[in-house]
């Protein structure tokens, strides 16, 4: 096993200051909540109380999932490796996750979740070298001792809006009930921006569906995170029918995919913007996602530290370049059932490319297409197969800055002979008692990181994942 990375004793300390920051957002999470209850309350129409009467309400619930990951490859050919190089010798690695999650209803319409996470383990070559990364479990700041840590704490608000109404479903971020069909919903607090954005179906967890970056997420979205995932932030979301509209806005880390939140508030944050459209055909259910999102943060040039790399002769350094600095991208989602039990989906991603990766991953430009089938065909319905293939890109100063000996979030050979990475993922998911699931997975990487002198490479996985 890998041993931590240099930023894991840093890592020790920031968490310390995580959790003041956290006890400080929990402060600030209740009084905003109350001050919206509290408005809505007064404000006629503003919250509908027409909830059915034989429908309790679920006061709390908790709820339990781990997941188990082992990733290995045979190894592979390469020309030369660099700093953030995928090792080509071959290697295991293994990660593993525990959350307890917590909620509580405090007033009408109003949640209050916690989620509790331990975690351990490390990506192939310490999660570096493939910006599709196999792992969606893995994180840069590997540990052997496992970690503790609360990725979420938030508040949401709920105001119904009158009309039809829908059932909400326990389970680990909701509590049971019923809600108006026509809301707004307020959500205050740590969490994850992809609670909320970006959501699809049939790619969109790696703890129970595919198990790649390029497949849980839209990678052109360099979406407000820490180095975990997780972020503070507000989101507004307003649910129609046949239409959902969504706004967010989140804090930045003060480093690049580092722990610890920029202060500067007014320079850094991150917004994002969704707009969901749901339908049928011949009865069977699709939706479409557009998003968009601007980001600002203390992030480098490429332009500027390529230039500085041909005055000087040495390595592009984006670090010496860093100033308060905008990104902005665009995104597609879509996801169809094609027949019972048979679901296409697809994403579509850009970002102007001209500034560094601060969040998630070196993209910008991606494209992903796949199958999700379940096993009611052969008898086995909790089952699921899932076959898809991702395709990622870089603008052209991006490629001269990786050329220039430059590193990024997960890329940095050393040297660059560009060509776009494509990846093929197939899963097959299998019931083994109750909400016991067990997974088998195989990945094939061409040109990994955009470098034709490397790869290809197989990694072959296996998933132990249950939930209460």
């Amino acid at each position: 096993m890998n041993k931590p990375t240099p930023q894991a004793a840093p890592g020790a300390s920031a968490g310390r200051r995580g959790a003041s920051a956290t006890l400080r957002w929990a402060a600030v999470i209740y009084l905003a909540a109350s001050s919206i209850a509290t408005q809505a309350q007064d404000t006629p129409g503003a919250v509908t109380t027409n909830v059915m009467a034989n429908v309790e309400e679920q006061k709390w619930n908790w709820h339990i999932q781990n997941t188990d990951i082992v990733q290995g490859d045979p190894g592979f050919p390469a020309k030369y490796s660099g700093p953030n190089s995928l090792g080509s010798g071959g290697e295991i690695r293994e990660t593993v996750s525990l959350d307890l999650f917590a909620g509580v209803r405090l007033w009408h319409g109003a949640e209050a979740h916690i989620d509790g996470m331990m975690w351990q383990g490390f990506g192939l070559s310490k999660t570096l070298g493939v910006e599709g990364f196999p792992n969606g479990e893995a994180f840069r700041l590997g540990t052997k001792v496992p970690n503790l840590n609360i990725p979420r704490l938030f508040i949401r608000q709920t105001i119904g809006l009158g009309g039809e109404q829908e059932t909400v479903e326990d389970d680990q971020l909701h509590l049971a009930g019923k809600q108006d069909v026509s809301r707004i919903t307020l959500t205050l607090g740590k969490m994850s921006a992809k609670d909320i954005f970006d959501n699809n179906a049939y790619a969109n967890d790696p703890r129970t569906q595919f198990m790649n970056w390029g497949l849980m997420a839209n990678e052109a979205w360099d979406y407000p995170a820490d180095a975990l995932g997780y972020m503070t932030g507000f989101a507004a979301e307003l649910n129609q029918p046949h239409w959902t509209a969504r706004y967010g806005f989140f804090q930045m880390p003060s480093t690049s995919n580092g722990v610890g939140q920029d202060e500067h508030y007014l320079k850094a944050w991150g917004m994002v913007t969704e707009f969901e459209r749901r339908y049928t055909v011949n009865g069977h259910p699709g939706a479409v996602r557009l998003l968009g999102y601007l980001n600002s943060a203390h992030m480098g040039s490429y332009q500027a530290a390529v230039d500085n790399a041909a005055r000087t002769g040495l390595p592009a350094d984006i670090v010496a370049t860093e100033a308060y600095r905008y990104k902005y991208g665009f995104g597609l989602n879509v996801e169809q059932e094609i027949v019972k039990n048979v679901g296409a989906f697809a994403r579509l991603g850009w970002s102007d490319g001209q500034n560094e990766a601060w969040v998630f991953a070196d993209v910008d430009r991606t494209a992903s297409l796949g199958l999700s089938i379940k096993g009611e065909f052969w008898g086995r319905a909790k089952d699921t197969v899932g076959l898809a293939g991702i395709i990622n890109g870089i603008s052209h100063v991006h490629q001269e800055f990786l050329a220039a000996g430059g590193t990024g979030i997960l890329a940095g050979d050393g040297n660059l002979s560009y060509g776009w990475e494509k990846i093929l993922e197939a899963y097959y998911d299998f019931q083994i008692w109750k909400t016991l699931h067990g997974a088998l997975d195989y990945q094939f990487i061409t040109d990994p990181a955009y470098n034709r002198d490397r790869g290809p490479v197989s990694v072959f996985g296996a998933r132990l994942h249950w939930e209460l």
